[in-house]
């Protein structure tokens, strides 16, 4: 709906091809480019917390520490010789000046959301290169180590992942999920798939859906177990990825990173147990439950992409209704 989606166009669509996003309309100023809080106007938040992870750790504090002094960060140089007393934003994901920003990230996989071996030979060349980038500073064995630890830390925060995620599937496989996806208004896309059920993870029709379709990641509408899955992935999983990546130790564990992941993961298995107690309880009286309507129908639920396809075009889903991929960005 416009009124949710209208602060996201604000950084996803024009202004990512912009140069006065960052360089600033008027000023249109390199020095401004070149110091950190320039970024924190998109990247920051929830699901991308960039600026706060820097922001926390030591090179932030460093840099927040000494911005002001010229001989410790000279903003008027290029970055090629910037010669500062910490690392920037800039300095690190724009090395030299270029403008390809994820050129000296490392093994991205959905901002750390996604479960990928990190140290496998396809991502070699993106990890030497990000350790390249720590060596104008440090050792390469610093660097690499920081690596490693950053790697187990997701390596660990995947293991909740799987295991919230496992709990929420099988109290949906066994029919207890409150409500189940056949109670809920369509999702984006028209359908009543599993909000979990994403990309190749769940091909089988149980599930809702046909054989490579993809579940709407809910934040709302869902059962509360669905959006605890989401919130322990889509921000608990990012506080531990991007925590480690900019050494903001904070982040990654007390401040919601893998101590958050805990407490989600303990509620997944609350409501699991609570739903399958009450399931048998209703069962032994016969109490035949049937979901509230707020669940299918609502003042909010009726602005949903997914209620128009199903209201304008009976029948169809919204990948019957575009003509080549790139349909979606303009309709």
């Amino acid at each position: 709906p416009p009124g949710d989606t209208a602060g996201c166009t604000f950084c996803h669509a024009s202004p990512e091809e912009r140069c006065s996003t960052c360089h600033q309309r008027h000023q249109f100023n390199p020095v401004v480019a070149r110091k950190s809080e320039q970024c924190k106007t998109c990247h920051w938040g929830k699901d991308h917390r960039d600026w706060e992870a820097y922001d926390i750790s030591i090179h932030g504090t460093v840099y927040q520490v000494n911005k002001w002094d010229p001989t410790q960060f000279d903003m008027t140089k290029k970055l090629a010789d910037a010669d500062y007393v910490g690392p920037t934003c800039q300095y690190c994901h724009m090395r030299g000046g270029h403008h390809n920003v994820q050129r000296l990230s490392t093994v991205y996989t959905s901002m750390g959301m996604s479960n990928a071996d990190r140290g496998a030979p396809l991502w070699k060349e993106k990890r030497d290169t990000w350790v390249s980038v720590c060596d104008d500073c440090h050792s390469p064995r610093f660097a690499r180590e920081n690596l490693q630890a950053m790697d187990e830390a997701c390596k660990d925060a995947g293991l909740k992942y799987t295991e919230t995620f496992k709990v929420a599937e099988n109290l949906m496989l066994d029919g207890m999920g409150e409500p189940m996806p056949k109670d809920l208004a369509p999702d984006w896309s028209g359908q009543h798939i599993w909000s979990l059920k994403i990309g190749a993870y769940h091909n089988d029709p149980k599930y809702g859906g046909k054989k490579g379709e993809s579940g709407e990641f809910r934040m709302s509408n869902c059962s509360d177990i669905e959006r605890v899955c989401f919130g322990s992935v889509g921000y608990w999983m990012t506080y531990i990825f991007k925590g480690m990546a900019h050494g903001s130790w904070n982040d990654a564990t007390y401040c919601d990173g893998s101590f958050g992941m805990d407490r989600w993961l303990v509620k997944a298995k609350a409501a699991s147990e609570q739903a399958r107690r009450f399931t048998a309880l209703e069962k032994k009286a016969g109490i035949n439950w049937v979901p509230a309507e707020f669940w299918r129908k609502g003042d909010y639920l009726d602005q949903l992409s997914g209620m128009k396809i199903v209201k304008e075009f009976p029948g169809k889903t919204i990948f019957d209704l575009c003509p080549d991929p790139g349909w979606l960005d303009t309709h």
